[in-house]
């Protein structure tokens, strides 16, 4: 007889890596490269190469975890199992802090390319809406509708890259600007901790991991495709940014590569780049809160966020509350705040999310090894590097939150 408590397997390999895209691919395109050339200028090519090394051990480190213990919570069950709840709750909260504030800059990123001038926030706060009803009728729904969106941001990525290139042929010297050293290492490093926001993505598997089928098989190959996938797209926009418009012209605007396409004779395809922008948003919002909704779910039943959090609802086997309380809380950020620069700060928590994820991993016995050690001690030193490079007002107010939410917790414990 099944637990009424526990969610239901409905995923297999293709929609974790669908849901893996899906995440990775909204945030980043779209968002990340333009403080990331602002930071580094053509360095950005080199952050992009460590910001991807370090997913890649952060992603190893998922791997072998998750399929050690596949269940909902990512590494706030692996940090409490491993390395006891204070590192879990660290990373749990981290993550929910971090990534609520990116679900916000999603929606609002959406609206910037969908809303009519004024009705910005407004129409934010529908698209959250009507994400969060789609993952209240189940996993399933989430997954058929990442599919289809995925899809939708792949075809435009396309076309854009195509119009850039085919157009009026971008200018390869461009590609290098002033040196890829122009900007010093300290550049280039934050250029990486920023681009990193853009690989988070494949995190969200590892949360969902009570709800795939065969988890010890399918989530490791479901993390590393989805990831090689999205490193070689990324590499592919850099460079074609960076051709298109030169560093100083990627870090002038917010919308680089809707400016490179408009640069361009094929500047027909600029609505297909905003349609595109605007769907990867909703497709990185969804997963945002899918994965958000399986953190809340894992820390309230373990008592580190209110228990009544971690009810299931009986038909859908979703952790319903959790998604509604977020949802909730995301429209609240959305109505108050400027958070189209959330970028930083959710790097910060996600960077400290992997930081336990590593130490963790390196601690797994011989049995549970997938992958070499040194991996997970390079991973965990360039978390430490990474956070230390991100500019000083999202590193300022993740230490405010995480100072936060160890007060709540202390007073918590000594209740």
């Amino acid at each position: 007889m099944s637990n009424p408590r526990a969610l239901a397997r409905r995923l297999g390999t293709f929609d974790a890596v669908v849901i893996g895209l899906g995440s990775m691919i909204g945030a980043g395109v779209f968002a990340a490269f333009t403080p990331a050339a602002s930071a580094a200028g053509s360095g950005l090519l080199i952050g992009l190469v460590v910001a991807a090394a370090v997913a890649f051990c952060n992603a190893t480190s998922s791997a072998q975890l998750a399929a050690a213990y596949p269940t909902s919570g990512g590494t706030y069950i692996y940090g409490r199992e491993r390395l006891g709840p204070w590192s879990g709750y660290l990373a749990g909260w981290g993550f929910v802090i971090g990534k609520t504030a990116s679900a916000a800059a999603m929606a609002m990123t959406f609206a910037a390319y969908a809303a009519p001038a004024g009705w910005e926030r407004p129409v934010a706060i529908a698209a959250v809406v009507v994400l969060a009803a789609v993952n209240y009728h189940g996993v399933t729904r989430t997954a058929g509708l990442t599919r289809i969106l995925v899809l939708a941001v792949l075809a435009a990525l396309a076309i854009a890259v195509a119009a850039c290139w085919g157009g009026s042929a971008p200018a390869s010297a461009k590609i290098l600007g002033d040196g890829l050293l122009a900007h010093g290492w300290y550049g280039i490093l934050q250029s990486a901790g920023l681009l990193f926001f853009a690989f988070a993505g494949y995190a969200r598997i590892a949360t969902m991991g009570e709800e795939v089928r065969d988890p010890r098989r399918s989530i490791p190959r479901a993390i590393g495709i989805s990831l090689g996938i999205t490193v070689i797209l990324y590499a592919i926009i850099a460079v074609t940014l960076l051709a298109a418009l030169g560093p100083d012209g990627v870090a002038g605007t917010p919308t680089p590569l809707t400016a490179a396409v408009g640069n361009g004779i094929l500047s027909w395809a600029v609505p297909v780049v905003r349609v595109g922008a605007a769907v990867a948003a909703l497709g990185a919002l969804l997963a945002l809160i899918a994965g958000l909704g399986r953190t809340t779910l894992a820390m309230a039943r373990h008592h580190d966020l209110p228990h009544w959090l971690a009810a299931v609802h009986p038909r859908y086997r979703v952790p319903h509350r959790a998604e509604a309380a977020l949802a909730a809380v995301i429209c609240l950020v959305v109505a108050v705040a400027d958070v189209r620069g959330a970028i930083g700060f959710s790097s910060f928590g996600v960077l400290i999310y992997y930081l336990v994820a590593n130490i963790a991993a390196f601690t797994q016995p011989p049995a549970d090894r997938r992958y070499p050690k040194a991996l997970q001690v390079f991973g965990a030193l360039a978390c430490v590097v990474l956070v230390a490079t991100l500019p000083p007002l999202s590193a300022g107010v993740g230490v405010l939150m995480f100072a936060v939410g160890i007060a709540l917790r202390a007073v918590r414990l000594n209740r």
